[in-house]
């Protein structure tokens, strides 16, 4: 009678650990999908293309800045890491933007009012505008703000950054675009 016990108990105890590798098993093919079709940061390979519609009334295409070093800054006005690289994001437009460097912001998830007050602020002069139904955030797969991309003269992203950007890491990375050939 005790070994049928020691028996029944043993039946529940297979089954789930059998019910638990299953479902890792699943897990794991479920996350290995969803890195082969990209669901992360678009970090590298061509650049999604978009145009931008800025706040001045203008609008800037990607397309259109071919053989130009790009980048582009996903930020928003209630976003307080955002605050921190504003300035920073500025004074680098100011020193690159005669060698050929693009600077474009896109405001995320914001209002329009919030955004030119922002922007006013921290007395920003490159390109700005709204991600209207947030198709471009989609289109760079963006995690959240502040992300920016690095696209070199070919139209390729070469290089991305999640966060608030320091002077010498911006610096660097426009340097490198640079540095390649067209």
């Amino acid at each position: 009678m005790d070994h049928m016990r020691i028996l029944s108990l043993r039946k529940p105890a297979f089954a789930h650990i059998a019910v638990v590798a299953l479902l890792l098993g699943f897990i794991s093919l479920f996350g290995f999908g969803i890195r082969m079709r990209g669901v992360g940061p678009v970090d590298h390979g061509p650049a999604p293309a978009f145009t931008l519609q800025l706040f001045d009334g203008e609008s800037l295409s990607l397309a259109g800045l071919q053989g130009k070093v790009a980048v582009i800054n996903f930020w928003a006005s209630w976003c307080v890491p955002c605050r921190q690289e504003a300035p920073i994001l500025e004074k680098t437009w100011q020193r690159y933007r005669a060698k050929g460097v693009v600077f474009i912001g896109v405001a995320y998830i914001d209002t329009e009012p919030e955004a030119r007050a922002f922007l006013k602020e921290f007395k920003v002069t490159y390109p700005n505008g709204p991600d209207l139904g947030t198709r471009i955030a989609q289109a760079y797969r963006i995690r959240g703000v502040p992300e920016t991309y690095f696209v070199d003269k070919n139209g390729q992203v070469t290089y991305m950054h999640i966060g608030p950007l320091d002077e010498g890491t911006l610096t660097a990375a426009i340097e490198r675009l640079l540095a390649t050939a067209p």
